[in-house]
């Protein structure tokens, strides 16, 4: 496995939509074990293909606590929403393509998603509470939108600013 440079804003790529996978190959789930390592080291939750510069429809996620070193991988190819609950919450997110930045997003709170796995079977999943929210973010990624687009202009605008100003 290899640990991979994640990509952060104002990356062009990380703005842009991500093309299917056409099927999950070798080259595939090796970009899934390496995408689980970089994330897992980061540290994070989840991590998408175009956070490291890949324009594929490909996430990883685990949400568990890690407890005793046991984790819960989830690696999609192809994750799309299949349905969203009208009950939302609000929840504070961060991101490992914008570094030390966090603000309150407004997501559904339940989710349905349907996604290629590793072995390259078709699955759907319902998924609540932060698997929903986590993989919302990371798919969210795959159509070249970041967190920080769910909030109003000003506090966007005010968080690039210190994003720009910190990278001088």
């Amino acid at each position: 496995m290899a640990l991979l440079p994640i990509l952060t804003v104002p990356d062009a790529r990380l703005k842009k939509k991500c093309a299917p996978i056409a099927n999950v190959d070798g080259r595939v789930v090796k970009l899934m074990d390496d995408m689980l390592e970089t994330m897992y080291k980061a540290p994070g939750i989840g991590l998408a293909a175009p956070q490291i510069g890949l324009l594929e429809r490909i996430i990883v996620v685990d949400v568990s606590e890690h407890k005793e070193g046991a984790k819960e991988p989830i690696a999609m190819a192809n994750p799309e929403l299949l349905w969203l609950s009208d009950e939302t919450c609000v929840h504070n997110e961060g991101c490992l393509s914008i570094p030390e930045i966090y603000a309150d997003v407004v997501r559904p709170k339940q989710i349905r998603v349907r996604y290629v796995d590793r072995g390259g079977s078709v699955q759907e999943r319902d998924c609540d509470d932060l698997l929903a929210r986590c993989i919302q973010h990371e798919v969210d990624h795959l159509n070249g939108v970041l967190f920080i687009d769910h909030l109003s202009s000003l506090k966007r605008n005010m968080i690039m600013r210190k994003v720009t100003k910190a990278s001088r």
